[in-house]
């Protein structure tokens, strides 16, 4: 029953139902804008509208500066995140100094998708994620049999929930995805509100499960303990392994998707600002020119550069850098990017295109509109409160 569940549970589910109505919002200003571009301009095929592209549609140039922004800080943050962890990881699996099994471990990734290219790039993720699926099931299953359930039941301390969201919010977050899947499925509504509402089951179900399982090793030990740990205790040595090897694949597909997206949008973004200076109007002597040449001749390397460079140094040289990044993540970026401008956008829609029929559906979600967005600024508020607090106490 609803009255048994924990709070980091409740909050997880109330966090799922959040990120799903967001996902949600998404996908319809994104279909509206495909249909208005494809009446505009009638063309059956179109490119992928991105969150930035839908923010300046709706919102204007603010808003397409902000989305730019925001991604920006969301892109740095998520790889000095994976980058860190995955240096503590490997440091605990071949004890390499964690510093450079970060720099390593995102570098391998990055050799990957720079030279495989996306093709085989999709395909070691796909792998990577089955191996992380089973892997996954092999623990939970483990877990279990060491009477590591405690159910869904039992109570807790909620006064601890508000620094927990970030974290949750940083694990749930897929809407990244929501541009590429309504141009795979062509617009279709109906077939992309489905995908998303699966497809966000699975990691609310897999977290769901964890919940349960760390609650009941956390309730076999008279202290505070990881229940990590207390699962690395059980006699089988293959356990420890396990665990690390699951975090280590569950890093490895987040960074994936992290760092090919990121690289294209620098791609673009660099494109973009060197095409406004044709080369016709530049004396070959000129500096711009010359740098103009060297970025035809190195678009991949440059973009892949400015997209890594600034995440391993930060994460080689800051201490604890996944706490802080993941914070900083899920606390700001992610709440400002996916929690506050669906909303927004959905509601400009509305005021700019208030008698198109095909924009019904969201007249009748203005208080679910006001709704989301109130919740989302709660959260970054939250975290300012939180973050004032713990700077003045160091």
């Amino acid at each position: 029953m609803i009255h048994g569940l924990v709070p980091s549970s409740i909050t997880m589910i109330i966090c799922w139902a959040f990120l799903l109505i967001e996902a949600l919002l998404l996908v319809e200003v994104n279909v509206a804008l495909r249909k208005k571009k494809r009446k505009n301009e009638e063309e059956d095929e179109l490119e992928v509208i991105s969150i930035r592209t839908m923010a300046q549609e709706t919102l204007g140039e603010w808003g397409g500066t902000l989305a730019t922004v925001t991604y920006v800080f969301l892109g740095y943050t998520s790889m000095i995140a994976y980058s860190s962890k995955s240096g503590d990881i490997l440091f605990h699996l071949i004890n390499l100094p964690a510093s450079i099994s970060g720099i390593f471990f995102t570098s391998l990734f990055t050799m990957l998708i720079s030279i495989g290219g996306t093709r085989a790039t999709d395909q070691v993720n796909q792998w990577l994620t089955t191996s992380m699926i089973g892997l996954l099931l092999a623990i939970e299953v483990l877990a279990v049999v060491s009477e590591g359930w405690a159910g869904l039941g039992g109570s807790g301390n909620w006064g601890k929930v508000p620094a927990t969201i970030p974290v949750i919010i940083f694990s749930l977050v897929y809407h990244d995805l929501a541009p590429v899947l309504c141009a795979y499925l062509g617009g279709d509504l109906t077939r992309i509100r489905t995908s998303v509402l699966l497809g966000s089951l699975v990691p609310l179900l897999a977290l769901l499960v964890w919940d349960a399982v760390a609650l009941g090793l956390s309730a076999q030990s008279d202290q505070v303990v990881d229940p990590v740990e207390l699962l690395m205790r059980v006699k089988w040595s293959g356990v420890s392994i396990m665990v690390e090897a699951f975090s280590l694949l569950a890093v490895g597909t987040s960074l994936i998707g992290t760092l090919l997206s990121f690289f294209e949008f620098f791609k673009e973004q660099l494109n973009n600002f060197t095409w406004q200076f044709p080369s016709t109007q530049l004396p070959q002597g000129n500096k711009l020119f010359g740098l103009r040449k060297w970025w035809g001749r190195n678009k991949t390397l440059t973009a892949m550069t400015m997209a890594v460079t600034p995440a391993l140094f930060v994460s080689s040289t800051v201490p604890d850098a996944f706490s802080a990044a993941t914070d900083i993540a899920g606390g700001y970026c992610m709440t400002i990017l996916y929690g506050v401008l669906p909303p927004a956008m959905s509601w400009a829609m509305l005021n700019r295109e208030a008698e198109d029929p095909e924009q019904k559906a969201f007249s009748k979600a203005r208080p679910l509109l006001l709704g989301v967005g109130l919740f989302a600024c709660c959260i970054v508020i939250e975290q300012i409160l939180q973050d004032i607090l713990l700077f003045g106490s160091s």
